[in-house]
């Protein structure tokens, strides 16, 4: 088990209305790259554990608890034994320790007043997952619980379970933002909105339940092509207005900055000797996040996990030189050296 609105004002001159629906047809072509999912049966909806556990605090400790264990089950136990507490107390003790808590109290009503309801959520994962069961129909769709964990776990996969720590993305306009800032990395706090719930989910889904690294490979370029595949997988089935930043995590000038020196970046793998390279000291600092990428750039202006950058734009290049390859069978392959060469990957360097 891993823990892991448009507005339009009013007398719009004609050549604006012909722009507008110009770019309707446009937005519509885009969309059309996508297959017809209308015929696949799915609502998804999440489960409000940390709705259901709050609404127990006046009420029978015990009948409280056997309320949501026959409920929730393994994720009950996984809350209460590892997320907030520990297997040396009872659950019934855990959660009568939270309802005496104020900043417990606190993180609700927060959370409760920007998450009144998850409807925009459940369409998003909703057409995320049918994308997934188009591609593949027999792909579990999994319960989806949503919790608040004190700012501590954000997309935990366990038995038949993915969870969504509603107070890992409460956004900037939060009162806790501040707080949340000061304890954690710039880098990894900007991302705690709710734009990235379904990504996080999708993604952590893919990793998890569908496709699994291969272990025997070790090489920097067979990890740049496994992650450069998921995020593939994920322009496939995220929702057609998922932007790029947000699969990978980066900021517009992280982006614009790693489409400009890609050229430059592979020559530096490539020189280096790195692409085939299996020792993590050497080749971590490709594929971890972080700020930036350590040794790369003027004063640390670059974005992190270059390799899994690199390894996107090669899968990319390998799909569209062999149109015939299925999403399946690129999923299924864990050749890295074959995608490579197939790919014919040779981005110019900037001068």
């Amino acid at each position: 088990m891993s823990y892991n609105v448009k507005y339009l004002s009013r007398g719009m001159p004609l050549a604006q209305i012909y722009l507008f629906f110009l770019c309707l047809a446009v937005i519509s072509c885009k969309q059309s790259k996508k297959p017809d999912v209308s015929n696949i049966k799915l609502d998804i909806k999440i489960q409000r554990f940390d709705k259901d556990l709050y609404q127990g605090k006046n009420k029978d400790i015990k009948q409280t608890n056997i309320f949501l264990h026959q409920k929730y089950g393994f994720f009950y136990d996984d809350y209460t034994q590892r997320m907030v507490g520990n297997p040396s107390l009872p659950n019934a003790a855990i959660i009568e320790g939270l309802y005496k808590s104020k900043p417990y109290a606190d993180v609700n009503k927060e959370v409760d007043s920007i998450f009144p309801n998850l409807t925009t959520v459940e369409k998003d994962l909703t057409e995320s997952f049918k994308y997934i069961k188009f591609y593949y129909p027999k792909a579990k769709v999994p319960r989806f619980i949503s919790f608040i964990s004190g700012f501590a776990y954000q997309i935990p996969v366990g038995d038949n379970y993915i969870g969504i720590g509603l107070d890992m993305f409460l956004g900037p306009n939060s009162k806790f933002y501040e707080a949340i800032v000061a304890s954690s990395p710039k880098y990894l706090s900007r991302r705690f909105t709710p734009a990235y719930i379904v990504p996080r989910v999708t993604e952590e889904y893919a990793k998890q339940e569908l496709f699994v690294a291969n272990r025997e490979d070790q090489t920097l370029l067979s990890k740049m092509i496994y992650e450069g595949k998921i995020l593939y997988f994920l322009d496939k089935v995220l929702p057609e207005a998922t932007g790029d930043t947000v699969k990978i995590g980066y900021t517009e000038k992280q982006l614009t900055w790693s489409k400009q020196f890609e050229g430059n970046i592979w020559a530096l793998f490539l020189e280096n000797d790195l692409i085939y390279q299996t020792d993590p000291q050497k080749i971590q600092n490709y594929l971890n996040d972080g700020p930036f990428t350590a040794g790369i750039g003027e004063k640390g202006y670059s974005a992190p996990k270059l390799g899994v950058f690199v390894g996107w734009q090669i899968v990319k290049k390998y799909m569209k030189a062999n149109p015939d390859i299925t999403l399946q069978q690129l999923m299924a392959d864990q050749d890295a050296q074959k995608i490579l060469t197939k790919a014919k990957y040779k981005p110019k360097e900037s001068q």
